[in-house]
């Protein structure tokens, strides 16, 4: 019987709490895609769901207790989304923004450090666009799902490509 007493209520807090804290840790520990989870990163969210489920419900182990605190994330979530569709600086907010990594051919290496991401780390990306050497990208972006895009010069049409008695000055190691 869904009766709306103390213990309920409670849950729906506890739950609410535990999502918001959750979301900015989450947010705080910066973009990566799924897909690109280190077997250290799966154990921390697996850890992380377990060590929340007794916060959220507390010593309420029952159906309804579980129930109403799967119904509370379902309905943050949804909250969320619709805020995130919205408003331009709540989406900024939960899901960051776009991260310029590499600007006519030259690693910008403040924004690689902002993002923690090693040199190394951007080479294997470049490498998996098929690019040998930095000095080939025009553009390389962390996108805020934690993809990285990259726009070589090859890419680019005729009409915008430098003309070809230009010489870039690369400074910086690539």
């Amino acid at each position: 019987m869904w009766v709306w007493n103390h213990t309920l209520l409670e849950i729906v807090l506890r739950t609410v709490v535990v999502y918001t804290v959750m979301l900015i840790g989450i947010r705080l520990t910066g973009k990566r895609e799924v897909g690109q989870m280190t077997p250290f990163d799966l154990v921390m969210v697996l850890l992380i769901a377990n060590a929340v489920q007794n916060s959220m419900v507390g010593p309420d182990v029952s159906l309804n207790g579980g129930l109403v605190s799967a119904v509370t994330l379902l309905a943050l979530n949804a909250l969320v989304t619709r805020a995130v569709w919205r408003y331009k600086k709540v989406r900024r907010w939960v899901e960051g923004s776009p991260t310029l990594l590499v600007h006519n051919g030259l690693v910008l290496k403040d924004h690689l450090a902002k993002e923690r991401l090693t040199l190394d780390d951007l080479r294997q990306v470049l490498r998996e666009h098929g690019v040998a050497s930095v000095s080939d990208v025009k553009v390389a972006v962390l996108e805020v799902d934690g993809t990285v895009s990259v726009l070589k010069y090859d890419d680019l049409p005729e009409a915008v490509r430098p003309h070809h008695r230009i010489r870039f000055i690369h400074r910086g190691s690539n």
